[in-house]
């Protein structure tokens, strides 16, 4: 087992991508911590931490009296995690470079918690066996996930949404090694010996002029551009890049149209002795 490079990069843009998925995705993960128990004072590892959404978020929860660890093997976003940690006064959250199958080291936790990681994996079963051995005894495991492909749709029609959403959708299917695996949860949980996982769903609608998708959907089609042309064969001046937020916006409030995102789907399993060995 190995973490899969991250495809995106640690460029700026993608930087700032990955904090503006963050607003969209935060309320979905944060139900999901609460779902799955985490409380005051407890103990979490954030794999594949990125930009630091989910540790600064489980950091909100934990409060004072807990303590949050991110790890990554991307040192730009983590330089970015640590600033953003330090400005909101977060100094029960620390980071460190290092990928999972490196981090022997690390000990035990209340909670190990990823997001967006599993897509990322060429096993993902296996990246999950070996998150939860860094669980303790009874101790929890979860993982916010999608469903990329052919969900990024726009109910009231807007032609410029969904012809973004398939060269992303498109892009997807070619890069990531799991796409789908949202879709796959209870197959990944089980092959990694963890039993099948408490699941929940969510799916992200939004459409007013304040909303980030626009911005979001615009910057991920830059982040991907490289992809978009190997297997669309569409540019950036097709796309027209610095403009398309505003016109994705533009289209879809003329049309009244409403943007639903892929499905999000949370798994979590609370771990027994049997599962750390």
């Amino acid at each position: 087992m190995a973490d899969t490079w991250y495809m995106l990069g640690h460029a700026d843009p993608e930087l700032a991508r990955l904090a503006l998925q963050a607003s969209i995705l935060d309320p979905i993960t944060e139900r999901m911590l609460h779902a799955a128990g985490l409380a005051p004072g407890m103990r979490v590892l954030d794999v594949g931490t990125g930009v630091g959404d989910v540790a600064m978020l489980a950091a909100r929860i934990v409060g004072p009296t807990g303590s949050v660890l991110g790890i990554d093997p991307g040192a730009p976003a983590l330089a970015t995690a640590a600033a953003r940690a330090r400005l909101a006064g977060l100094d029960t959250v620390t980071f460190r470079e290092v990928a999972l199958d490196a981090a022997a080291d690390l000990g035990r936790f209340d909670m190990v918690v990823g997001r967006y990681v599993l897509i990322h994996q060429t096993d993902p079963a296996a990246f999950l066996r070996a998150a939860a051995a860094h669980v303790g005894p009874g101790g929890l495991l979860a993982f916010h996930e999608f469903m990329g492909l052919g969900h990024i749709v726009s109910e009231g029609g807007s032609p410029l949404i969904q012809e973004i959403g398939r060269l992303v959708q498109t892009a997807m299917r070619v890069a990531l090694k799991h796409p789908n695996v949202g879709a796959h949860l209870v197959e990944h949980f089980d092959d990694a010996g963890l039993g099948r996982p408490t699941l929940l769903c969510e799916v992200p609608v939004d459409g007013g002029p304040a909303s980030p998708f626009y911005d979001w959907l615009a910057l991920t089609a830059r982040s991907m551009l490289p992809v978009i042309e190997k297997v669309s064969g569409v540019g950036a001046a097709a796309l027209d890049l610095d403009t398309l937020a505003d016109r994705l916006r533009e289209e879809a409030l003329a049309r009244r149209a409403i943007a639903t995102g892929a499905p999000q789907f949370l798994a979590w399993v609370r771990c027994g002795s049997t599962a750390m060995s």
